[in-house]
Order: C-alpha cells, then sequence, then structure tokens
C-alpha cells in the first residue's frame, strides 16, 4: 500500500498511469465517481494486487474463494467494489491477493445504529470482526429499552461478522444518565432485573458477548461499577461468552471530572475481558476547532493506559467522521456539524480548496468560504490520519480498534486497515 498525496493537475488517470494500477479499480476503491475533480492534498490509497482472477461463467464468490484457498471474506476485502455482496459476472477481475506486509493480526469491532444504511452496512462488515449495534439502554426498574437490530444481525451473520450487544445508560431520552446508571449499581432489585434481562438477551439473540458503557459516573460509584462488571463477567463466562467495557480517556489514575472519575483503569480491567479507550472527541461539536483525535492527545492517553490494563486487553478507539466548524467560533454559541470524512473532501473539491496536513496532530484540515460568505473550519480523517493511528496497535501491542463508528460512508479507512492487518 502506498498512500498518494494529489498535487496539482493530478488526475486518477495519471496517477493510476505512475503507479502501473488499474485507474478503473483506483476511482472505485477510493470513492472518487468517473470524471470527478480531485483536491489537492487529497489522499488516494494505491494498492498493489500480486494475484488477480478473471471471472469465467458459471463461478462464483464462494468457488472462487475455494480455488485459491481463501475466504470470501477476503474476497471482498480484496475488492471493495463488490460492496460485501455476492453479485459477479464473467470478464470482472478480482484481486486474490496484495503485496502488502502486514504488521500482524488484529480484532476490529464497528459500532452502527440500527437505522444505518444497508448497503453502507454490508460494504464494511468484511472488515470487521464484531458489529455492535447501539444501544440496549436501561428503564429505571432495570428493564431493558428495546433495539431493533434484527436486519443488522441478519446482515453481520450473513457476512460472518459477529454481533455484539451494547448496554449502556441511555435512558428514554436518548442521553446518558448518571442518576440511572446509581439505580443500577446500588439498587440491587434493579441490578438483579437488569442482570437478568441482559444475559437472557445475549442468549436469545446469539449475540457473542457483551460491550458495556457506562458514561458520567462519579467516583463514589468506582468500586461499584467495577463489581457489577464483575458480576456480568461471572455470569457470560458460563456460557463461553465475553465481557467488554468503554472507557474514558484519562491520562492519570486522578483525573478530575464527570467523564472520568467513575472509570478506575486497573479495576475494570480486572472485571472485563477487553476494554476500548474512548480515544477521539478532543475536537466536538460545542469544542473550539481542532483534530478529532491529535495523536499526541491519543498518545498520553495509551501511555497511561498500558501502566494499568495488558495490552493485549485494549482496543484502540478510531473516529470515523470530521467536523465543520463555522468561524469565528464563540465559546457557548459556535456548534460544529459533525460530517462524513468523504463529504470533507467533496467540500474541498466543491471549493477548489487545497487539504492541508497538520503534521503534530497527524490529522488533515483546510477553510473554505460558503455562499453566504461565512468562513468554516473543517477537520477530518484521511488515509494518512488512519495509518497514523491504525500503527499505534501494533506499536503498542493491543487487540485491535473499535470504530466509532460505521454510519458514514468513507472506504479509504478499510483499504488501510486491511493493508495493515490480517483481520481475525
Amino acid at each position: 500500500m502506498t498512500i498518494h498525496v494529489v498535487r496539482a493537475g493530478e488526475s486518477v488517470g495519471s496517477i493510476a498511469a505512475y503507479y502501473g494500477v488499474d485507474p478503473a479499480r483506483l476511482a472505485a476503491d477510493n470513492a472518487v465517481p468517473a470524471g470527478t475533480a480531485l483536491a489537492v492534498g487529497q489522499t488516494l490509497v494505491i494498492r498493489f494486487p500480486r494475484q488477480v482472477h478473471a471471472v469465467s461463467p458459471g463461478e462464483t464468490l464462494y468457488s472462487i474463494a475455494a480455488r485459491y484457498g481463501i475466504t470470501v471474506r477476503q474476497l471482498w476485502r480484496n475488492n471493495w467494489s463488490l460492496g460485501g455482496g455476492e453479485a459477479i459476472y464473467p470478464g470482472q477481475d478480482l484481486v486474490i491477493s496484495y503485496f502488502d506486509e502486514k504488521l500482524g493480526n488484529g480484532v476490529f469491532n464497528g459500532y452502527a445504529y440500527p437505522y444505518i444504511d444497508p448497503g453502507l452496512l454490508n460494504s464494511q462488515l468484511p472488515y470487521v470482526t464484531y458489529l455492535t449495534p447501539f444501544t440496549y439502554g436501561i428503564t429505571a426498574s432495570g428493564g431493558l429499552l428495546p433495539l431493533e437490530d434484527d436486519a443488522m444481525l441478519a446482515a453481520a451473520r450473513q457476512r460472518w461478522t459477529r454481533p455484539v450487544m451494547h448496554l449502556s445508560t441511555l435512558t428514554e431520552s436518548g442521553q446518558f444518565d448518571t442518576q440511572r446508571a446509581q439505580q443500577v449499581l446500588t439498587d440491587e432489585a434493579v441490578q438483579d432485573r437488569l442482570v437478568e434481562e441482559v444475559f437472557q438477551t445475549i442468549l436469545r439473540r446469539g449475540y457473542a458477548g457483551l460491550d458495556v458503557d457506562f458514561e458520567y459516573l462519579p467516583g463514589d460509584l468506582a468500586s461499584a461499577y467495577a463489581e457489577f462488571l464483575s458480576r456480568l463477567r461471572r455470569l457470560l463466562h458460563s456460557q463461553g461468552l465475553f465481557l467488554w467495557a468503554a472507557l474514558a480517556p484519562k491520562t492519570s489514575a486522578g483525573q478530575r471530572g464527570l467523564l472520568y472519575e467513575g472509570h478506575d483503569y486497573a479495576a475494570l480491567s480486572a472485571a472485563t475481558d477487553a476494554l476500548l479507550l474512548m480515544t477521539y472527541e478532543w475536537g466536538y461539536t460545542y469544542g473550539p476547532p481542532m483534530a478529532v483525535a491529535p495523536i499526541p492527545n491519543v498518545r498520553a492517553v495509551l501511555d497511561y493506559a498500558v501502566t494499568e490494563i495488558p495490552s493485549e486487553k485494549i482496543f484502540l478507539g478510531v473516529p470515523n467522521y470530521g467536523y465543520d466548524w463555522p468561524l469565528p467560533f464563540v465559546q457557548g454559541v459556535t456548534r460544529a456539524q459533525s460530517i462524513s470524512n468523504q463529504r470533507a473532501i467533496e467540500l474541498a473539491v466543491e471549493h477548489r480548496i487545497a487539504i492541508q496536513y497538520d503534521e503534530t496532530a497527524q490529522s488533515p484540515f483546510f477553510h473554505y468560504t460558503d455562499d453566504n460568505g461565512t468562513v468554516h473550519e473543517v477537520w477530518f480523517e484521511d488515509a494518512r490520519s488512519m495509518d497514523a493511528k491504525l500503527r499505534l496497535i501494533a506499536e503498542y501491542g493491543f487487540l485491535g480498534a473499535g470504530f466509532w463508528n460505521l454510519m458514514r460512508p468513507f472506504s479509504q479507512t478499510w483499504l488501510v486497515l486491511d493493508s495493515l492487518y490480517d483481520i481475525q
């Protein structure tokens, strides 16, 4: 894999010719519509096929995979344009393998809401080991708020991606609720009901495990939270199932703030099988313009985490989105719009703006002026920033990564991931 940064005057055709690759595949892989201009500073992921198969009449993905001793999932990953589907045609070229030097193996999880576009979900499922529909909330009496995830579970199983149940303290209002968490952690009857409903739901719906996300816990609930997770883990292990939990991005044990104090890294490590570090949202809706996950900030969290948690139990949190801020930024007034990485690139193309790259944050950004004369600042992720983040998995010896989230299209995330790791 090579990550190419577009220069003035370049096109998909000229770039493909330079690297000796198929321009149609290059465009399809990077979601560049035919005839579309490129933005200066835009990234393209260049992959170099080692072996290509021309489809013959009567062949299927399954017969082709069997012929070469690979999985259908790998065929999907090698051929983004298939979209996780089975439709192929005679004469079509399918990549069997690439000249990639992998950094190692990894376990990868993706979060998504039930209203995700089915085609988008199908295209991404081959790149993740697990799919975690977001989320089962909790009622005041310890019951579960329902989640309509039947279609997601069916799509996941059709592509050999294992589903994971997600439990959070989201209430009927759709917000994380500290009081609801306190009820679960301090009221025995409420907790008993919740544990039983969670366990029966996992068994009935065939989830591979449980992922718990209790946020905004005060420090005096830290021990109770760890004990609650330990209880869940013992119950899940009795059925061969696993337990994960999400962690606020702390840089020290005594870090102040409601987001951090209830998450005791060492205690939660002992209570679970794996932990997700939510290493994103430094740049966020109500904050000043900046990268969503600046590498120095991410590293500060990782360097602390590995002092409390075995590295092989850690999922790196990876954002798959960006933000668009109208300027000037006014604290308490300005609200950034969350956008896809693909939309960020489209904005740069539409406004003929060169994309810049912050070498410290290792994140792309640019400014543009809208039709009303308002200047905007955009920070997002591209192939370079994804590469920088995903390489941290091998550097620190992590289990893998959790992607927040799968709701917006950006093929380069998956091209980079598959180039760097063997996806379990």
